[in-house]
């Protein structure tokens, strides 16, 4: 299946396993993007892991995705719950797309309960942890498969 998929992360992100309240796990950013290079090569997948702190950047992202990858996985992270242009850019791209947060958003802040994200996405995995990005790529690549099909 020689495809690529993106794996965007947005805002703070790259605080994971920095944040003493634990709620996003003690495992760094860096452990956590090789634990899905590892993930996404065992399914024969180019995954291209990136982070941004800026809205702007993960839209170009998004857009560049539209050329480059066969699906698509978002933590948008803050940008959830306000960015309009990451939905419109999510919204013009044609593969699968899976939302995925480390912490169950409908167990925290009210504010998070309400995701801009989720209207554009095939499917959502929240609450995991590391695990639910791990599936979140097992997931986008049966998508592939089945819409191949």
């Amino acid at each position: 299946m020689n495809q690529q998929i993106y794996f965007l992360n947005g805002p703070n992100a790259n605080l994971y396993g920095m944040d003493k309240s634990g709620t996003y796990g003690s495992e760094s950013f860096a452990s956590i993007g090789e634990r899905c290079q590892r993930r996404a090569a065992s399914h024969n997948i180019t995954l291209q892991f990136r982070q941004s702190n800026h809205e702007g950047v993960l839209v170009d992202w998004i857009q560049e995705a539209r050329q480059q990858a066969a699906g698509l996985i978002i933590n948008a992270a803050g940008l959830t719950y306000s960015s309009v242009p990451i939905l419109d850019a999510l919204l013009m791209f044609d593969g699968p797309i899976i939302e995925a947060h480390m912490s169950n958003i409908w167990k925290r802040e009210p504010f998070r309960h309400h995701s801009m994200v989720s209207k554009a996405a095939t499917g959502v995995i929240a609450g995991l942890g590391v695990i639910g990005y791990e599936l979140a790529i097992d997931a986008v690549v049966e998508l592939i498969k089945a819409n191949a099909a």
